[in-house]
This record gives C-alpha cells, structure tokens and sequence, in this order.
C-alpha cells in the first residue's frame, strides 16, 4: 500500500515551483488541460508538478515555458522575475548593449548605493585579477611610493573569521566565505579614506561585493597571460595548481575567460605579462599618477 505525502514531506523548492506554474497558467487563463495540451506534456505530470510532487525536468518546463511565454529564470524562481516591477526593468534592459547597460547600472548605483565622489574614490586602489598577477607585489609597492595603508583584503578576510580562508570553506562553506568578503571590504573602506587594496581572484564572483568595490574604489585590472599567472605562482613555491591536475592550465583559462566580463568593469586594464616587477610597477604609478 502506498502511503500518501504529507505536506512536511514535501521539497520546498518543489512546492514553490508548483505554486509559480499555477500562478502563470492563472496569469495566461490557461487551464491545467489547456495548457498541457498546448505544450504537449501529460496532463498528469503538470498536476504533479502543481500540487509539489512531480519532478519536473528542464525540457519539461521549456515547453511549458513556451506556452506561458515566460523564462526558465521566471518558472523557477529567480528573484528578477518575482514581481511586475522586476520583470518590467529586465524588458527595458533586455536586448541593450554593453555600453548602455554599464551606463544603466551606474545611474542605479547612485540612485541606491550612496557611492563614493570621484575624488574620494581614487584615494582608494583596488587591485583586481587571478593570482599571479602581481597585486600583492605591486600593491605593497603602491603603498609605500603613495605612504598609504598597503592591505591584502584575504588577511582581513581570516582576521574578521578568527580562522584561515581553507578552514572557513571547510567549517562553513563557499556562501560564509562570501558573506566574511563583503563584510571586510566594508571595513576596509569604512576605517580607510586612503589606502592600496589588493583584492581575492574570486571577488567578482559575488555581484553585491563587486558592486561596493567599484562604487568606493578606483579599480586596476592586473591581468597577465595564463601560463604567466601559472608560472608566477609556481615561482612563489605553491604547487597546488598543479598537484594532481593535468589540466591545470585549461581550468585557469577558463577561470580567466569566465571573469574577464567581471574584471573589465575596472577602472583601468593594466597587462603585466612579460613585465619584471620594477618595470611594471613604474608604469603602473605613471597611469595612476597621469
């Protein structure tokens, strides 16, 4: 005998995605029977998945997405697609270049974000890249040339957790790590109206942080080649990118190829490959100072 589901037994996520189809097809005037149909899905299956039970899978909701005329981000929740607000502003930006969008996100950095004056924000360097780019040298170099506060944001980042990077992933995973980030830029920007920071490789992972990042600091993208990011931190005795990966150099360019988008919102792109340090912190000081 099979015993029915309670509700306690249910997905959450499941039960929430019932709920949004039903209120989509409410939204078209569709009925259950109309809109399966239409989409050329079983009938019972969409019951299922509206009661918080059926499982769906991602062709399954693309049809029902094509009938609804809506997004797979909008059927399963993505918070842009939560209100008619939301989903009016995403038709304005839809289809605009990246030129238009960047000028759109400034104009709602200022209308919400309080960002920092111009002249406020280049008191601050921020050095962004992948490791081996040459932050923390320059950095420091930056810092005593300009006698301003020289910080490594991932010191900040154990000093606030009480543990090392390592250990906060493994004690609280990915998301606390990204929460102690944010919070510690605060901090740095908060107690600093001068100084030289060099930043995580993965800080434009995380949108929000991103976002305080370029509002309150003037942004250098250090970027270098992949086999120079590679050979750098070898240099440095860290064997890790390497050690039981064959394909450690095609991970880190798809790492680099992935975040270039987010690295070419810096203020400036500075290449330092095939660069000995002096060199490039020379010219780096003249395109800041300039």
């Amino acid at each position: 005998m099979t015993i029915p589901s309670t509700d306690n037994d249910k997905d959450p996520f499941l039960v929430a995605l019932g709920e949004r189809l039903k209120l989509l097809r409410a939204r078209r005037g569709l009925t259950r029977k109309a809109l399966a149909q239409l989409a050329d899905v079983s009938e019972r299956h969409v019951a299922n998945v509206e009661s918080g039970v059926g499982n769906a899978s991602i062709q399954f909701l693309r049809q029902l997405c094509t009938v609804l005329n809506c997004s797979l981000a909008e059927m399963t929740g993505d918070e842009t697609a939560s209100s008619p607000d939301w989903l009016m502003i995403r038709e304005i930006l839809r289809g605009r270049s990246e030129e238009a969008l960047a000028r759109a996100r400034g104009v709602l950095s200022e209308l919400f974000d309080s960002p920092a004056s111009e002249s406020s924000r280049r008191q601050r360097i921020a050095l962004v890249g992948l490791r081996g780019a040459g932050k923390s040298s320059l950095g420091r170099l930056l810092g005593r040339h300009l006698n301003v506060p020289f910080i490594e944001l991932s010191a900040q980042i154990e000093q606030l957790a009480g543990c090392s990077i390592a250990e906060i992933h493994a004690l609280y995973g990915q998301t606390a790590y990204r929460r102690y980030e944010q919070r510690a830029l605060e901090e740095v920007i908060r107690h600093h109206a001068q100084v030289v920071i060099a930043t995580p490789g993965g800080i434009v992972s995380e949108p929000a942080t991103f976002n305080v990042l370029l509002s309150h600091c003037y942004t250098v993208w250090l970027r270098a080649s992949p086999e120079e990011h590679m050979n750098r931190v070898l240099a440095q005795g860290d064997r890790r990118p390497m050690s039981g990966n064959r394909e450690a150099m095609e991970d880190l360019k798809r790492i680099l190829e992935s975040r270039a988008q987010f690295y070419s919102k810096a203020d400036h792109l500075f290449d330092t490959s095939d660069m000995t340090l002096d060199v490039a912190f020379n010219r780096l000081s003249s395109l800041l100072a300039s």
